[in-house]
């Protein structure tokens, strides 16, 4: 596994040329201080201490998809969300969202295949041709293809919601397991459309959020989706039955602005007592994918 995320990562690099010293996915963002407040309704299925009721301090960064710094706003449709709590024994945990509900590929094998589609990336959309000839070999991938061709960029930052993608289990006093899946709710969805999306320059997210911020506090709530038996907990590019039970279990506040640091890792993977990654081979991959990223930042800088 270790083996293909490099080979992946050097892949990345290779099609993005990307400049020395930033992150090989999601390079340009905006990070701030924040605290998160739980509610007490995770506490049934899971002892994790940050999701009992009460305050927790973080981390957030919201960020551009692109590996390439220089993208416009516009040519980065997809935004991200990552948030790392530190938890009151000095460790921490993180949630990374995006604005896509579901993954492109459903194992890391596909997903080192498929890197060789960004070479027709143009002002951020795939080429449909190549697309449409890549579902005759990947068919799992449709879901997520079908989502770019009618994605819409949020308006800001604060009006997008972001999905972890990936199945975790929560784990309760009583060491039962239940599956389930993150999601940052914003106070509201908002989403630009694709004329307003070209005319906007490189930095606007940025400038909306320090406005919004100045003009009073930013919030999201935590939903988590409860799974059940046969929904799949391996596989990123299936989405769960829309009428699966949802469940509340806090709210994040943004608190001031803080600078980007480059030494924190955002690894959906590290998580605490409480929690479990699921079988999901993609979400494992990750682990190694970052490490790897980081570690070359940190040569590079």
């Amino acid at each position: 596994m270790e083996q293909l995320a490099k080979k992946t990562i050097d892949q990345i690099e290779k099609v993005f040329d990307i400049p020395s010293g930033y992150r090989r996915a999601h390079a340009r963002g905006k990070s701030y201080k924040a605290k998160f407040t739980a509610t007490g309704s995770a506490e049934q299925f899971t002892i994790a201490s940050h999701f009992q009721k009460g305050e927790t301090r973080a981390f957030v960064r919201f960020s551009h998809f692109s590996p390439d710094p220089m993208w416009t706003d516009a040519m980065s449709p997809v935004k991200g969300m990552a948030v790392q709590f530190h938890l009151s024994d000095g460790r921490t945990t993180n949630i990374v969202g995006v604005t896509s509900p579901i993954f492109f590929a459903k194992t890391p094998e596909i997903f080192s295949e498929m890197i060789g589609v960004v070479k027709s990336f143009k002002k951020g959309k795939p080429n449909l041709k190549e697309l449409g000839s890549l579902l005759m070999d990947y068919p799992e991938s449709g879901a997520m293809i079908k989502n770019i061709r009618k994605m819409q960029a949020p308006s800001s930052f604060t009006t997008g919601q972001y999905h972890a993608i990936h199945v975790f289990y929560f784990i309760n006093q009583q060491g039962q397991r239940q599956p389930i899946k993150y999601v940052w709710e914003p106070e509201t969805v908002a989403t630009l459309s694709p004329l307003d999306v070209v005319k906007l320059p490189i930095g606007s997210f940025e400038a909306d959020l320090e406005d919004r911020m100045a003009e009073g506090s930013v919030n999201f709530r935590l939903d988590v989706i409860l799974g059940q038996p046969n929904d799949p907990t391996d596989d990123p590019t299936v989405e769960w039955p829309q009428d699966r039970e949802r469940l509340t279990i806090g709210s994040l506040t943004l608190t001031e602005e803080a600078a980007e640091i480059d030494k924190i890792v955002f690894d959906p993977t590290c998580v605490t007592q409480g929690i479990e990654c699921s079988e999901d081979r993609i979400l494992n991959f990750r682990h190694h994918a970052y490490q790897i990223s980081h570690q070359r930042r940190m040569l590079e800088s």
